[in-house]
């Protein structure tokens, strides 16, 4: 099918500013410090401004900021926004703005795309800084050299909050409802779940991450109303309006119920069967639409995981590969998979402020050239089925509920040793890729190279893959043999990159962020930390779960994981249920660091 990508004015993607926005960025938490600045009253050729100076993160010595300048005098065409800290701070790294400081006094000037402020305009820049003793919020501000007169402040936070988290932003939304922009992680919070973080907080040592954004999983029709006693998807979306105040906040869906849900694997099978696809479409899909379409959520950025561990499954778990399973090929002749996606994208993409991440694997699964490509284009082909354009796709996700590292330091596979390649390792195994930000930035390349956006977004879940503790290698592997090398310096301690299930030894990854590097627009934790991903033995239940191999401790695999143990750790319970002693390994394990 040849795809034609139509121009959409009204919600299309902005990305002219991709460049200068993609710097570190911390995503903003649903807790923090805010400070209004207003302008006195003032005639139509008197100079003003409204600025909203939000603590957005904090931790012990340093603190990430967002501000918000609105002008409520006459048009500019540039700015200098300039105010003095009452504390020990620093300012270390800033986007959307050009900082200078001396001593206690910040001088913040507009970069070429936000210079132009309109009377009642508004634009917004950040930064992380360092800080000693106490964090006070600036009481004072001036725009171009004219005092903004008046000032509130509110508590700058001492420590990680804790509980569920309340939002007290009272800055002006910089983007129209409805409107898509580039990144729609930057300059936004993003919502905490409160029944995740309530179990987080519970576990000792919990609260110093309870107040992270995780996912939100619609993983069977009774999600969406709420089952088993949880939050059902307006639930989540009622508070996340809470959340999010007068600011910009972003919700994270997982849209998980393909009929014949996950070929390859059982702890995660769905309710609906292989030929269900009108089911999935008028039971699942066309409600979630509706819902996310209601006028009243027009002004939540939500981004949505289109349907992991599905298009994958047809390139490498079918017939004639070794790995194939009967399912999957099932899957591949009825083509519902393809169906299934292309019918979502395409209703969920027509939500103006709905964001279609689909999901793209990891470097573990599709790393190898042979997976690569054809997955690109089965991508490709799904995008653009059942009515479906490329412009229904925001980006793509990677690693989602994975344990794949993120960057291995130690090793690459331009490394030799003893004439070996470390491409020849049993550990790398000819993949082309080592760790999942080196597999986005080169399936990124990829996919635009077949048509998808030149500024198409990527996603990493680092939710479960910082591999740290007292395991985690100081630096590379003997040079005795390339295994040794490898082995010796890889952070990704699994016993096979093809194990997925509840892995023994992990930790918490990087904390979640926006535009950490180009090309990415996020690291998010989708996988809500300590939330199981298989049973380990049988368990009754009506959600169509079974019970995998992958996640019995004793299992000793299978063509799909080269026949390693399985890696799991013991007593899980079902897939999307509380697993505490893999919360408290994460904990031990996170790198960084708690």
């Amino acid at each position: 099918m040849s795809p034609t990508t139509p121009t959409r004015p009204t919600v299309g993607r902005l990305r002219s500013s991709r460049t200068a926005l993609l710097t570190a960025l911390g995503l903003l938490t649903a807790t923090g410090a805010t400070a209004t600045v207003l302008s006195t009253s003032a005639g139509a050729a008197a100079a003003g401004c409204r600025v909203d100076y939000q603590v957005t993160n904090q931790w012990d010595t340093g603190f990430g900021a967002n501000v918000a300048v609105t002008n409520t005098g006459d048009p500019l065409s540039s700015w200098t926004l300039e105010w003095t800290f009452a504390g020990n701070q620093q300012v270390t790294q800033g986007w959307n703005a050009t900082f200078t400081q001396s001593g206690a006094a910040v001088t913040a000037r507009n970069v070429s795309y936000n210079g132009s402020l309109a009377t009642g305009g508004s634009t917004s820049f950040g930064f992380n800084g360092s800080y000693g003793g106490t964090n006070p919020v600036p009481a004072a501000f001036k725009l171009n050299g004219v005092p903004c007169n008046g000032s509130t402040t509110s508590p700058t936070p001492t420590g990680t909050p804790t509980g569920t988290p309340t939002s007290t932003p009272t800055g002006t939304p910089t983007t129209p409802p409805g409107t898509r922009v580039d990144n729609p992680y930057v300059g936004a919070k993003v919502y905490v779940n409160p029944e995740w973080s309530a179990n987080a907080a519970a576990e000792p040592g919990g609260t110093k991450v309870a107040n992270q954004p995780t996912g939100v999983w619609l993983d069977r029709i009774a999600a969406i109303a709420g089952a088993n006693g949880r939050m059902g998807l307006r639930a989540h979306l009622d508070e996340a309006l809470r959340q999010k105040g007068s600011g910009e906040l972003v919700v994270q869906l997982v849209v998980y119920d393909l009929p014949g849900r996950d070929c390859a694997a059982l702890s995660s099978n769905g309710e609906l069967g292989p030929t269900e696809i009108d089911r999935y479409r008028t039971e699942f899909i066309d409600p979630i639409a509706a819902v996310l379409a209601d006028p009243k959520y027009a002004g939540l950025r939500i981004v949505t995981t289109v349907e992991l561990d599905s298009l994958p499954n047809l390139v490498t778990n079918t017939t004639p590969r070794a790995t194939a399973t009967a399912a999957c090929d099932v899957m591949k002749a009825n083509g519902n998979y393809i169906k299934g996606i292309g019918y979502a994208l395409k209703k969920l993409g027509a939500v103006p402020n709905v964001y279609n991440y689909a999901d793209a694997g990891h470097h573990g699964w599709l790393g190898w050239d042979d997976n690569l490509g054809p997955s690109a284009e089965l991508f490709k082909q799904a995008a653009t089925s059942e009515g479906s354009t490329l412009a229904n796709i925001h980006g793509f996700i990677v690693n989602t509920a994975n344990y794949s590292a993120l960057k291995e330091s130690n090793f690459t596979i331009d490394d030799s040793v003893n004439g070996a390649s470390v491409r020849q390792s049993k550990w790398v195994d000819w993949n082309r890729y080592v760790d999942e930000l080196s597999y986005a930035q080169g399936l990124r390349t990829k996919l635009v190279s077949l048509g998808f956006d030149p500024g198409l977004g990527m996603l990493i879940d680092t939710s479960r893959n910082g591999w740290g503790g007292a395991a985690r290698p100081a630096g590379p592997g003997p040079r005795t043999s390339v295994d040794a090398y490898v082995d010796g310096g890889r952070y990704d301690r699994r016993l096979n990159t093809g194990n997925w299930c509840n892995q023994a030894g992990a930790g918490l990854g990087e904390r979640p962020q926006a535009a950490p590097t180009p090309g990415i627009d996020a690291y998010v934790w989708m996988k809500p930390p300590g939330e199981s991903d298989g049973a380990s033995k049988p368990l009754p239940n009506n959600d169509g779960k079974g019970v995998d191999g992958m996640c019995d401790p004793a299992y000793t695999g299978n063509p799909r994981n080269n026949n390693h143990m399985s890696g799991a750790l013991p007593d899980a319970p079902l897939s999307g249920d509380w697993f505490s002693a893999q919360f408290r390994e994460l904990l031990k394990n996170a790198y960084p660091a708690l």
